[in-house]
Order: C-alpha cells, then structure tokens, then sequence
C-alpha cells in the first residue's frame, strides 16, 4: 500500500490509508487508545477500538515510537469537530500498527515550559517540540522569501568562502586555524570582499551562508556562528538604491511569512508585523533630536546607536509611525567599515545605514567606495596594509561599476518575527563562548 502525507488524509475519506509517522501523544483507555501522530506535512488523530490484535500493539506505543499505521479516515460528528486544529475534522480508525523503531521515555515533558539551557543541553529533542518546529518553519520562509525576491529582482546567488586569509572588517574578533605548511587562516567574519568582487561578474549577487565571530560576548544577542544573508548591487546612483531593494525585500519577507506560517505564529503568539508602504528613513541626528525631545536625554554626541535607544526609536515608530522597521542613516564615516563610502558634501558622514526591526539591528548596508586608489587610501588611513588586501583590490584596479549592498542576520530576524527573547531560541546549534552543543564548562 501506497503511502498517504497526513495532510492528505481528508482527500481518502471512507478509505483505507497507510502513514508512516511518529507518535506525538499516547493515551491508553482501557479498550481503546488514543494516538496523535505527525509527519513531515501534519498531525491527525488516531484511535483503536474493537481490534484486540491491533490494541495489544498499540498498548506498547509510547511517545516519539517510528511506526507505520493502516486505518480508516472518518469524518468526525459535527459536535466533535475542532476547527482550530489541522484535521479537527477527520479521524483515523487504526486497522493496524507496525513498530518501526522504539523510543525510550523522553527526559522532561517535551511540551512543558524548558529553561534554556534544558532547551540547548537536549537540542536533538527538543527541536522536535512544536514550538521549536514553528520557529524554524518561519526561518526556512525568511531564506525562501529572501531567495524568491532577490531572483525576482536580476541577482545570482553565489558561495562565499568560509576560510579566508584575512579579516573582511580589518580588525574584528576572529578565529584563527591551522593551514598548510605552518601558516593561518581564518574562519570568514563576512563574505563582504567576495560579495563585491561578484559585483564586477554577475552585477547583483547573494549569499546566504555561516560566519564567524570571536566576540567574547554573550549576550541576548550574539552567537559565535551565524547565518548571514548577504547581497551586492552594482550601478547603484546612490545608496538610497540600496533601501529601496532593502524596503522591498522585508515587506515581501513579511508577506510570505505571515501567508506560510499563519499557524505557527498564531501558536508562537507572535504579533502581526506593521509594515507600511514607505518605511521611515532617519538620519541618526534626527533620531537623536528626537529621543531628546521625548526624553529630555540629549545623545547628540554619541556616535552610534545604543541598545536602549534602538528600542526606543523602534517604539516610537511602531506608536507614531505605524511601522516595526526603521531605516537609520548618516552614521560617521570613522564608525563604519573601511570599505564604506563618506558622503560627498560631509565627508565626516557616510552614506550608510541600519535597518531597525522591532528593537534590533537587522542589518548593516551601505554604498561602497568602488574607486581603487580611493579604496587603497582608505585601507592605509586605517592602519592596515594594502598589499594585504591585493587579492580583492585586483577587482578594483581592474574596473568595477558604483556599488552597495547589506548583510542581514537571518536568527535576529527569525529573533523578531517569532517574538522570542534570545538569538540562542532561533538558532538550530547554537554556538557562543559558553557552548558548542554541550558546555564548555
């Protein structure tokens, strides 16, 4: 017999099905027992009756057993119908059972309230709970979302390297390895050279992939390995041009997730996402004018953003605004990475900025210098050597058009669009200073 998806079940009503599946719930009632069985596409109910051959099996069933189950799918009575639930409507009569492989009593109640570290300590189960599955069904919509728009949109996905030869961002925390004949490498902290040097190839590229940082932080926030999705976009007339594709890009993000996950965000008591048409663009002095006047806080001399005021500003805009993103730009030019373009009328400034997502920086993005002697001047202005950087400046010397483009933090994202409280809940494996799947001490 044929296999049948679970969430096909209503399409064989009065016919004898097969699923393979694993058991969610167990009950046993004296003559009868009660399963809820999932596989890839859903869960249905199942129920033995008045089959002692078939009870005997089913009494050995325990949580998270493999099996395959033949039975019959009935319409349920009407009063019996949980229209909130996938298959409410239907029932499986279990006409037979088929242990694939056991399972051993899980540790803690898969469904209960877990700690974190209950959370990380047991990854390999505790992924199988239903919250954990919706959090990363909406992640898996956020890659798809982002591939599907930037297709749509003339770029190329490419494969940046992971081990690299030298630090993208000239000085970050990185981790070093041992490479061939004595020498180091290092784990890639971004794909930013190689993304530009794409620029000059295909005109506008993507990657998504693993970067690292060495950061000694552990915080709410950061995580030692992250999944980066990075684009580059080349003929841009300003970096303005990079916002709009940005604007574009998480308003169809958003779209394809609350349409795919509806279900999942319901669960996950997630709120629904306020994305308008434009989203507001402040220069960081305007946020700052700003916080002073509704705070009496004056912050005009600080030169980025701190923690409490991107959820400040985030706020602001969400009640004042009717948006859950904020664009900041004019962020100086000393701030920002070496490969950043100043302004041209106010060199202390550059044409740069952050796009806020609901109290959290999203992502990073900017015009480019795309100019190689200008390029070169920049790398000597901040202590580090060109001859280092020779390899990526070879598409600089050779020609490449006016660019710009972002790197965005797909677990941040995940972070924000599931309403969790830590970056660690949207990563599958999470690695920090405190953890490569067990702790470190």
């Amino acid at each position: 017999m044929e296999r049948i998806l679970i969430a096909d079940l209503s399409a064989h009503l009065e016919t004898e099905v097969l699923i393979r599946a694993s058991v969610d719930v167990a009950r046993q009632q004296g003559k009868m027992a009660f399963f809820d069985f999932r596989d890839r596409s859903g869960a249905v109910q199942g129920v033995v009756f008045g089959k002692p051959d078939v009870l005997e099996v089913a009494k050995e069933l325990k949580q998270e057993y493999a099996v395959e189950v033949k039975g019959i799918v009935h319409k349920r009575p009407e009063k019996m119908v949980n229209a909130n639930v996938q298959n409410g409507d239907i029932e499986l009569e279990i006409t037979g059972i088929t242990i694939v492989n056991a399972a051993e009593p899980m540790p803690f109640d898969l469904d209960g309230d877990l700690n974190l570290d209950t959370l990380l300590d047991n990854r390999p189960l505790t992924l199988r709970r239903k919250r954990e599955r919706a959090v990363f069904k909406v992640q898996a919509t956020i890659t798809k979302a982002w591939r599907e728009y930037l297709d749509g949109e003339g770029f190329t996905e490419f494969q940046a390297p992971k081990l690299v030869g030298g630090d993208a961002e000239g000085g970050s925390e990185v981790f070093k390895v041992d490479y061939f004949d004595d020498k180091k490498a290092f784990l890639a902290t971004s794909p930013q050279l190689y993304k530009q040097m794409m620029v000059g190839v295909f005109e506008r590229v993507y990657t998504i992939g693993q970067m690292f940082r060495a950061e000694r932080s552990a915080t709410t926030r950061h995580l030692s390995e992250i999944s980066m999705m990075d684009f580059e976009m080349g003929h841009v007339t300003s970096y303005l041009d990079v916002i709009a594709t940005v604007s574009g890009l998480v308003k169809h993000i958003t779209k394809r997730v609350e349409e795919t996950c509806a279900n999942e965000l319901a669960f996950l008591g997630a709120e629904k996402v306020l994305v308008p048409e434009v989203i507001p663009v402040l220069s960081l002095a305007e946020i700052h004018d700003i916080i002073q006047k509704e705070t009496g806080v004056d912050k005009h001399a600080e030169l980025d953003m701190e923690p409490e005021d991107e959820r400040f500003i985030c706020e602001y805009a969400a009640k004042n605004l009717g948006s859950d993103f904020v664009f900041v730009t004019q962020f100086p030019t000393a701030k920002r990475a070496f490969y950043t373009k100043a302004n041209v009328e106010n060199p202390e400034y550059s044409d740069s900025f952050d796009l806020l997502f609901r109290g959290l920086e999203m992502c990073s993005g900017a015009e480019r210098i795309s100019n190689h002697d200008d390029l070169v001047a920049k790398i000597a202005s901040r202590g580090m050597d060109p001859e280092k950087f020779a390899f990526y400046l070879q598409a600089f010397k050779h020609g490449i058009p006016r660019h710009g483009g972002i790197g965005m933090g797909l677990e941040r994202m995940t972070m924000k669009f599931c309403g969790l409280g830590n970056v660690k809940e949207a990563t599958l494996f999470p690695r920090d200073m405190n953890r490569i799947d067990t702790l470190l001490s």
